[in-house]
């Protein structure tokens, strides 16, 4: 079975960044997955699941509400690993272009008061979230994101060097 392309990704050398993880061909268009990482996987605690819930309510809502980019946006929602998010949005734009919609939703996120459809008819576990905790977690991303604006890391993935066979195939360890 081949190993996916996200599992090519270097996770000890990531930082959190707005990363492509893929892109693909659907109809006459291309759909691109984003991987908005919010911390460093396996090196730092990862992201409170109520919390993740409540960013993952409010970011969406704020996604899909924005006048400029709703129309493309095709799916917000967090990682099983709960260090980030996929945003999967109708464009093959370069990560550099979604910077400013990410980092004006995380900071509506920080500036908010409630967490929108945080209600049992709107919501498989609505007592699940931690509005305070999100509101942080957005705050320190956004932080992050005006402090390394320029750099060149939180937009490119580090890839994973892999040993080759003299038939061309790639070695996985383990």
């Amino acid at each position: 079975m081949e190993l996916i392309e996200s599992f090519s990704v270097d996770h000890t050398a990531i930082v959190p960044g707005l990363f492509i993880s893929r892109q693909d061909k659907v109809g006459g268009g291309t759909v691109t997955t984003y991987d908005i990482r919010l911390k460093r996987p396996n090196r730092e605690p990862v992201i409170d699941p109520a919390a993740m819930h409540s960013l993952e309510h409010i970011i969406a809502t704020a996604l899909r509400n924005d006048p400029d980019w709703k129309d493309e946006v095709v799916y917000w929602g967090p990682m099983g690993c709960l260090t980030g998010f996929y945003l999967i949005l109708k464009n093959g734009r370069p990560s550099r272009e979604i910077y400013g919609l990410i980092r004006k939703a995380f900071a509506s996120a920080r500036d908010t008061e409630t967490v929108p459809g945080a209600a049992p008819v709107n919501c498989g576990n609505y007592r699940m979230h931690n509005l305070e905790m999100a509101k942080w977690y957005a705050a320190e991303f956004v932080a992050y994101l005006d402090e390394n604006a320029d750099n060149p890391a939180i937009f490119e993935y580090p890839k994973t060097d892999r040993l080759q066979t003299d038939d061309g195939r790639a070695f996985y360890d383990s």
